[in-house]
């Protein structure tokens, strides 16, 4: 089983929300559907912007607080390597999965 740590974003861009979750598709269409509340409900968080799998959930867990850990600058460093368009990957994640 696989897995994930995950950043989602919002339409402009200006709040950012990490997670961790086994399951990344289905948790990207709970926070699309509003379905958890708090945080991302309140402020709109919907889109994924970055993501990277992991093997353990200790490993992901760990990774998951290290990123929480750190400055917002480090987190756009991460997103802007990994997708500079900041494209919502909710899409492509759809197309690998089904």
């Amino acid at each position: 089983m696989s897995y994930y740590v995950y950043i989602l974003t919002n339409v402009s861009h200006s709040v950012l929300y990490t997670g961790f979750t086994g399951d990344l598709l289905q948790r990207v269409e709970q926070h699309k559907a509003r379905e958890i509340a708090g945080f991302t409900k309140r402020y709109n968080v919907d889109r994924l912007v970055y993501y990277e799998e992991h093997e353990s959930p200790e490993d992901g867990i760990t990774r998951e607080n290290q990123l929480k850990a750190g400055p917002r600058r480090k987190k756009l460093a991460l997103v802007d390597s990994f997708n500079p368009t900041w494209r919502d990957l909710y899409h492509e994640i759809v197309r690998v999965t089904s």
